[in-house]
């Protein structure tokens, strides 16, 4: 995949400090000034910006961002117990963690340089505005992993042009959180509507309002707690579900089968990470979805590799229904093996709950041949549908005081097509229980919300903002310490070892050696 292939790298900080070499200017290298000029630099340049999303090294959706930056009580890592971000072991000199924040400043610089030379240019205004749409959102989708991963941060909304330029303090998280509204506000009147391409790799008018709820819901849990943005939450879920741009796909296991297959569905997947390649040429942009967080093969490279490294919790297998289709799929229920010299699958016992792996993403359906061991051409789901109709079921409660048709009609919808029912056909068999209170009603949304986006990057966004986080890694570490088999009793590490200074990750110390400005979160 994919149709946003992206090659082009613009720095701001190319620019000479010299003022003359050899009496000559420097014409061979890409600048602000000697760029920008067609329609055609615009269009690489928001590559550029989109570019920073997938990141070859791993630290955002090619790999980071689903699995060792988003420990929750969904999974453990495989083996690993001491000294280890995996396990929740680590210190403000991480270099994951300084790479998440280095990469992200990276796509808002070039956001932001692309803003700044958008007139520049004679070319068709709707393409031009559409550009400065998609530039605007992707800057403050940008501050939006910054500030839900590491809290108040330096807001910088102009490009670096020369290295002395002085640094900026930490902006409060309410003041990110304006920035971020307003630059996605305004993107949502400037994209181009949904539908308008044959894939969901570029933001439109659906990708924008839908992330809008996700933050607006955000805003209203921890830490702002500024509840009156459930409302805000509620009409642009609405706005998403009332376009008719957006359905369920009637089977939950298609969704990721297609991402293998490098299919698109535009009618379920809002919006997605493209991934391209496999890293086997010069293109770097493949990620390790189905890799890093697969289905276990260790001995057969043609169905795919994956060492299985996520090991899934009793507690996250327990959430499901033995009817619920998701949790078969979701949760591997066999590995390969070789049998007689020969690759078969072995399936789990009842017994084997914490020998399972994730299994939403299956290696054995992609196309893109060869297989690499370590990538793949697998596009990773930033926002489905059915998200939108879990955040309307609670925003809708929140704003109500009490579930309505509608909320429970949202929830029923994604609860009807993960047992394989009719989405739109009421069935008591698999339909909440109506008359639930408030609470009651928030407790099944909450578990609902696991089950239907495991292992997609939400659980431990979900559980910090319901100010749930630390109670439930708590309790985790106290049930598999208690019940797991003496195997896997060090699947507790990660849960152990989370304290309250884990609700936000470290301001790096690549950050805090150079600019004097910042402070670090407590405990780090």
């Amino acid at each position: 995949m994919k149709r946003i292939i992206i090659l082009f790298v613009l720095a701001g900080s190319m620019l000479s400090a010299c003022n003359k070499f050899l009496e000559t200017k420097p014409e061979d290298f890409v600048t602000p000034d000697n760029y920008f000029n067609t329609e055609a630099d615009l269009d690489r340049a928001l590559n550029g910006v989109y570019n920073r999303l997938v990141d070859n090294f791993g630290r955002m959706y090619s790999r980071g961002l689903f699995s060792f930056l988003s420990i929750s009580d969904e999974f453990f890592y495989k083996n690993i117990t001491i000294t280890n971000l995996k396990v929740m072991d680590f210190d403000a000199g991480q270099l994951d963690v300084g790479k998440l924040w280095e990469v992200a400043y990276q796509g808002i610089d070039r956001a932001n340089i692309l803003l700044e030379n958008l007139d520049k240019p004679e070319m068709d205004e709707a393409k031009r505005k559409a550009i400065k749409g998609e530039a605007l959102f992707l800057r403050a989708y940008y501050y939006f992993i910054l500030v839900d991963n590491f809290g108040g941060i330096p807001l910088k909304l102009t490009s670096t042009n020369n290295p002395l330029e002085k640094y900026l303090p930490r902006s409060s998280v309410a003041d990110v959180y304006a920035s971020i509204v307003n630059d996605m506000k305004a993107a949502d009147t400037l994209v181009n509507v949904s539908g308008s391409y044959n894939y969901n790799e570029r933001v439109t008018k659906t990708a924008v309002e839908a992330i809008l709820a996700r933050v607006y819901l955000t805003m209203a849990g921890e830490p702002l707690k500024d509840v009156a943005k459930y409302n805000d939450a509620l009409i642009y879920a609405d706005k998403v579900i009332n376009s008719g741009k957006h359905s369920l796909n009637p089977d939950y296991s298609r969704i990721f089968i297609n991402h293998s297959e490098n299919k698109y569905d535009l009618q379920e997947c809002i919006w997605e990470i493209g991934m391209f390649g496999n890293q086997l040429g010069t293109t770097q942009l493949a990620g390790a979805v189905g890799v890093e967080n697969g289905l276990e093969n260790l001995v057969d490279d043609n169905i795919g590799y994956s060492n299985g490294s996520l090991k899934i919790t009793a507690r996250m297998w327990n959430l499901y229904a033995a009817t619920d289709l998701r949790r078969d799929w979701s949760i591997a229920p066999y590995r390969y093996v070789l049998t007689g010299g020969v690759t078969t699958k072995s399936f789990y016992t009842a017994a084997q709950i914490y020998d399972r792996t994730v299994g939403k993403w299956r290696r054995e359906y992609e196309t893109l041949l060869p297989k690499n061991r370590n990538y793949n051409s697998t596009n990773f789901p930033v926002v489905r549908y059915s998200d939108v109709l879990l955040m309307k079921a609670e925003a809708e409660t929140q704003v109500s005081g009490a579930p309505t048709a509608a909320a429970y009609e949202a929830i029923n919808k994604v609860r009807r097509r993960g047992y394989g029912k009719p989405v739109n056909t009421p069935d008591a068999t698999v339909d909440l229980t109506a008359g639930l209170g408030k609470d009651a009603f928030l407790s099944q949304l909450q578990d609902e919300r696991a089950r239907e986006l495991a292992f997609e990057g939400m659980r431990k966004h979900d559980l910090i903002r319901w100010g749930l986080y630390l109670s439930k890694m708590q309790s985790l570490a106290v049930d598999i310490t208690a019940n797991a088999p003496s195997g896997f009793k060090y699947g507790a590490a990660a849960a152990k070892n989370t304290t309250a200074r884990n609700l936000v990750f470290p301001i790096p110390n690549t950050e805090i050696t150079v600019n004097h400005l910042v402070t670090q979160n407590p405990n780090w």
